[in-house]
């Protein structure tokens, strides 16, 4: 190599900077190990059903029965809501568009939206428990 002293290895300094030296990450060779066994250890605790397994699994069940309820409570006053409505005001519920009755109208087409953005709803909400609880577990 031209650039080089003779006996030195090393290049020669001819101007120009030299390259810094390049950064290189040390770990202990066990940590990778170690986290993964700290992971297997959760989901082992709820494999085998351990007491600690079992606080992690009420915990999402907990999660999903409150969200269940919540959306069967917003269904059943939505729909219980509109029978009230037009039976309280028979008026109402009489009066014709498009020459159907409203009440028909809205209890027979345009409840079907509401309803469907009600599970869509559930559905992203169930997701992001299990989701949550997918990165507690793996957390541990």
């Amino acid at each position: 190599m031209p650039d080089e002293p003779a006996g030195t290895g090393k290049p020669a300094m001819t101007g120009a900077r030299p390259e810094p030296p390049r950064r290189v990450r040390v770990t202990h060779p066990r940590m990778d190990e170690v986290r993964r066994q700290q992971h297997r250890a959760v989901t082992r605790e709820i494999d085998e059903q351990t007491d600690l397994g079992e606080v992690y699994v009420r915990a999402l069940v907990r999660s999903q029965l409150r969200l269940a309820v919540l959306i069967c409570l917003i269904a059943t006053v939505l729909l219980a809501g509109l029978a009230v409505v037009f039976g309280l005001s028979p008026g109402l519920g009489a009066r014709q568009l498009l020459g159907i009755p409203l009440a028909w109208l809205v209890l027979g087409v345009l409840i079907y939206p509401a309803l469907i953005a009600l599970a869509v709803y559930a559905v992203r909400r169930a997701e992001g428990n299990e989701a949550a609880f997918i990165a507690l577990v793996r957390r541990r």
